[in-house]
């Protein structure tokens, strides 16, 4: 009779994108960070309405992203968020949110984490469990975290990137860089300001990273047509790019991200680096995505290097899992 009266989720509340599983059917919703307001603080819209709406509103519409470096940047409004996803992911109106697991980057302080646990106690849960992002995505991925074995985890997000050695249910070594998808778009945003005074919105530049962005040479080189208002005489201008230009344009923050882990590597006790040489280094979130990054990481350290099976999803997998059996799971919770 309880199961009816109570609903429990697993929130991976990220930067670019929320995505929530719900026990006993799976993921149930996947959508931007990002929230409409009108002048009244009052909300308009959540999610896909909302990012539709992203730099195309009036003076009465504002669209606020809520979290920034994978952590809340603005409290109330990831708390009407929050309400919000769970609202359009209800299976029964009078349902209750009963558990809820929330995933948080492995870097974040306790004030960050308390802020966290208060906006989902506010968005209605009676229970709040916290899991670091690493850990979820190995979870998400299907590797063992309890075994004796270590594991090295690259999770690639919209606002950071998560680097983890596991072994023994818990974190041997991690390391939060507050760098990720968000980060190359502006590398973008300013290319094209700087090399052909043109502007161009975050959308613009999300898409061109997708098509265009390589973190090594392609064997056969993209190009494309993007849209954007001149900044010289202020009116909108196309301009032809192709993916050599936009590899060098975020060769800086790519190449931040593979130093990391080399650093990371180098931190690794060596009995679980004998581990990572035999198993690899694993790549989840959607910076795992791009081009050839894969590639990189591979000729910089000399070792094997996996893309995750649909790295999107990796961590919300992952903390479905550990709602689905919170015993067995009870050691990795922080």
């Amino acid at each position: 009779m309880l199961d009816w009266l109570y609903t429990d989720i697993a929130i991976d509340l990220g930067t670019a994108n929320t995505l929530i599983y719900s026990r006993n059917h799976g993921i149930v919703l996947n959508e931007p960070s990002i929230v409409a307001l009108n002048l009244e603080n009052q909300t308009v819209a959540i999610g896909h309405e909302a990012q539709l709406m992203h730099e195309k509103t009036h003076r009465k519409i504002r669209t606020v992203k809520p979290l920034r470096d994978g952590v809340i940047a603005d409290f109330e409004v990831a708390e009407h968020m929050i309400r919000g996803m769970i609202k359009k992911v209800k299976v029964r109106w009078y349902s209750t949110t009963r558990k809820m697991v929330v995933c948080v980057p492995s870097g974040i302080t306790e004030v960050e984490k308390r802020a966290v646990r208060d906006s989902a106690e506010h968005a209605g849960a009676k229970e709040v469990f916290l899991v670091d992002e690493p850990m979820a995505a190995a979870i998400g991925i299907g590797l063992d975290v309890h075994e004796p074995v270590g594991n090295m985890i690259v999770d690639i997000g919209g606002g950071t990137t998560e680097i983890a050695v596991i072994a023994l249910s818990g974190i041997v070594y991690s390391q939060s860089v507050r760098l990720g998808g968000d980060e190359l778009n502006e590398d973008i945003v300013n290319y094209f300001r700087r090399n052909h005074n043109l502007l161009i919105g975050e959308r613009t530049s999300e898409q061109v990273k997708c098509m265009l962005g390589s973190a090594t040479p392609l064997d056969e080189e993209l190009e494309l047509t993007v849209k954007g208002r001149d900044l010289v005489n202020g009116v909108p201008r196309t301009r032809v790019v192709t993916s050599k230009d936009i590899r060098e344009a975020i060769s800086e923050s790519v190449n931040t991200i593979v130093e990391s882990v080399t650093k990371s590597l180098e931190q690794t006790p060596p009995e679980l680096s004998a581990d990572i040489l035999d198993r690899g280094i694993f790549l989840t979130g959607g910076g795992a995505l791009l081009k050839n990054l894969d590639k990189l990481i591979m000729e910089t350290t000399d070792l094997p290097v996996h893309i995750a099976e649909d790295p999107l999803t990796a961590v919300v997998r992952g903390t479905g899992k550990v709602l689905e059996d919170l015993d067995y799971y009870r050691a990795i919770l922080t």
